[in-house]
């Protein structure tokens, strides 16, 4: 049986997929592990493949997870990549990101101002119902302002341009944070914003199972 590794969101956990049917797949949902002093982006995901047993297992990101899978899957031998939400490159992480990345504004923001449910996390992840923002509360109430910090520093600052050689990606045409303007799909999810693993799981799980297979 064919394995799926599951990265998670920015600091979230298996529980985001909540609601995404992966069928008779074995699943490994990939844990965060605390960051480094000054540790890239390539090292962790190399560390991270110790979390990988089996060979040419297909990848799964969601938001950060689908930049952590591009990562590792230049350590190992993967099958397929597949992203939702999220991006391939450095040219798919919006232009106001990068500068904010050059400039080192990302490093004055406190990580409390972002473990916090309030207007601005609401709006920025689209979280319309009572459910998407209990979701999102428990995300970011578990989440380690540690990594949390590093992560961010790392989206702003990504310098990828490889790109695996069988790679799909998911994207919602809503998504406020990873623009649907800036990244090219091969599946897209009208409306779909930055959590549609929740809001529009049915759909999600319809087009990754046909990506899967």
């Amino acid at each position: 049986m064919q394995t799926l590794y599951v990265f998670s969101g920015l600091g979230a956990d298996k529980r985001v997929f909540y609601k995404i049917d992966f069928g008779n797949y074995n699943v490994v949902f990939i844990e965060w592990i605390t960051p480094h002093k000054n540790e890239t982006i390539e090292n962790y995901a190399l560390r991270l493949t110790t979390q990988i047993s089996t060979t040419n297992p297909i990848l799964v990101g969601l938001s950060f997870g689908g930049m952590m899978a591009v990562e590792v899957a230049k350590h190992i031998s993967a099958e397929k990549v597949i992203l939702i939400s999220s991006a391939k490159n450095k040219n798919e992480i919006p232009y106001y990101f990068r500068v904010a990345g050059t400039l080192g504004i990302h490093k004055i923001i406190p990580p409390a101002l972002l473990v916090k449910v309030n207007m601005f996390t609401n709006w920025f992840f689209s979280s319309r119902t009572v459910e998407d923002k209990k979701m999102l509360s428990a995300i970011l109430h578990d989440t380690d302002p540690v990594f949390l910090k590093w992560a961010i520093a790392k989206i702003v600052t990504w310098q990828n341009i490889t790109i695996h050689h069988n790679l799909k990606h998911i994207h919602g045409t809503a998504d406020r944070i990873l623009p649907f303007k800036n990244v090219m799909v091969d599946g897209k999810i009208e409306g779909g914003a930055h959590l549609m693993v929740v809001s529009n799981a049915e759909e999600v799980t319809a087009m990754l199972k046909n990506m899967i297979a």
